[in-house]
This record gives C-alpha cells, structure tokens and sequence, in this order.
C-alpha cells in the first residue's frame, strides 16, 4: 500500500529548512495539515542542523489557509476545540528561534496571510494577491491576524484592511510594510533560500536572542522590553559564540568569526 503524501513536511538541506505545502488544489489546511504544520515548525524549531526557515507552498500558490469547507460544518463547540488547534500551529511556526521567511509565489488570503505573517521576512510575487477577507464570511481572522496585522503595519491600516476584507496587491503590500521584496516569480524561492542561507553557520544564541527580544518586548511596555533586552543580552556572555566573536574582532577586525552555535 502506498504512503500518502502529507500535506505540510520539512525538507532540510545546507543549513535551511523549508516547510513545504503541498496539499491540492490550494493547500488548504484540515485538520490533519494543520497537525502536521505543527509537527514541522517543532522539528525545525529543535534540529541543530536547521540554521533558517523557509516557508513554501509551491511555484504558483501559497496557501488559502483554513479548510473553510471542512469548517463550515463544525458545530459551536467543536470550534472551540478547532480554532485552538488552527491557532495553535500557526504560533508553532511563529515561535520558530531561527530566522523565518515566507516565500510567497501566489495567492495568500485568510489563513494564507496569516502564515505568511508568522514570518520575520515575506517575499512577494508581483501577482501575489493577500488580505484578511474573513469579514465576508461572517468572521473574524482567527489565526493571529488581528494581533500581528496591527502589530507590522499599525492599527489603523490594519483595521480598513480587515473591515473591507480587499485583498492587495503584492506592490501595496510591499510600501505597507506588509511585504519585504516584491521579485519575480521564478525568483521568489531562490531569494527566499538566499535571504535564509546568509544565517548558516551564524551565531544561532544570538538571533534566537534577538527574536525573542523583538516578539517578546514590543508586546509590552518600553521599560519592560528593556529589561528582557537586558537579560538577554546578559545571558549570551560566556557562551562560546561571544567568546569566539569578541575575541575575533579584537584580533582580527569584524566578520571572522567562525561560530558554532554554543
């Protein structure tokens, strides 16, 4: 009998680690794809070989997020349950201590947006329509995209984009600040895997670090993000990266270090 296919895997080579989806036709995720999302961004998130990450769903398309048939028939309380899981995955991925990029070939509404900005960088294809629409439906975005749309592009911006429920352009997203880079098509993966092969070999403590301080602490007050920069700071030293780094510079000038993440 032959396995079938998941929908969400990680493939690893040289250092990156690409989330692929590649359930047909949209890469929609059920229920299974969105266990199997999560499965993916914890084993990126624990392998020491996986420096960067790159999120793919295919040379045309990206994602149209939730199984809006599959949610469709789900009673009230099974919702609950549901939504919690949708959630749950997407925050797997955002919660990735390595650098993350969503290279975005196609379409990336609903759920689909709301991957991509799980990212810390989006790569666009110029014919790249993406939006929160879920006020068409009745709803509200339930994957993080109240909270991180607000978050990246500030509040007011984020609200008409989820109260009209339009989709934009790849070019609008980019002067948003929705989007990073705007590239062609057939370049969106390359530059996406280039953009995540500059952090290979790179002092792994030190970004995870500096994740953690951004997402962490502009979720808070200026003072208390101060204090979590601080410890985080604080705890790098004496680790074998800072030794290396520090010492390197002293004695040879900036960029010669060879860190090995420890």
């Amino acid at each position: 009998m032959n396995e079938v296919e998941p929908a969400v895997r990680l493939v690893v080579a040289d250092g990156i680690g690409t989330i692929e989806l590649s359930r047909a036709p949209v890469n929609a995720l059920d229920h299974a794809a969105q266990a199997q999302l999560r499965e993916a961004a914890q084993e990126a998130a624990d392998r020491r070989d996986v420096s960067a990450v790159v999120l793919y769903g295919g040379p045309d398309k990206f994602s149209a997020g939730a199984d809006i048939r599959e949610m469709a028939g789900l009673e009230p309380i099974d919702m609950v349950l549901w939504a919690a899981r949708l959630q749950g995955a997407f925050t797997a991925v955002a919660d990735i201590p390595k650098p993350v990029v969503a290279a975005v070939t196609g379409f990336a509404l609903g759920g689909g947006c709301e991957l991509a900005l799980t990212a810390d960088h989006r790569i666009l294809a110029p014919e790249v329509k993406i939006g929160l629409p879920e006020v068409k439906l009745g709803v509200i975005p339930g994957a993080g995209g109240t909270q991180r749309l607000s978050r990246l592009v500030g509040t007011a911006r984020a609200k008409e984009i989820m109260f009209t429920g339009r989709a934009l352009s790849a070019q609008e997203a980019l002067e948003i600040g929705l989007a990073d880079r705007v590239v062609a098509r057939d370049r969106v993966l390359t530059e996406a895997l280039a953009w995540a092969s500059q952090f290979v070999g790179g002092p792994s403590l030190a970004l995870r670090a500096i994740k953690q301080a951004v997402d962490l602490g502009t979720g808070t007050d200026l003072r208390s993000g101060l204090e979590l920069e601080r410890t985080l700071f604080e705890g790098l030293f004496g680790t074998r990266d800072q030794l290396t780094g520090m010492r390197t510079f002293v004695a040879d000038g900036p960029g010669k270090a060879v860190f090995t993440g420890r």
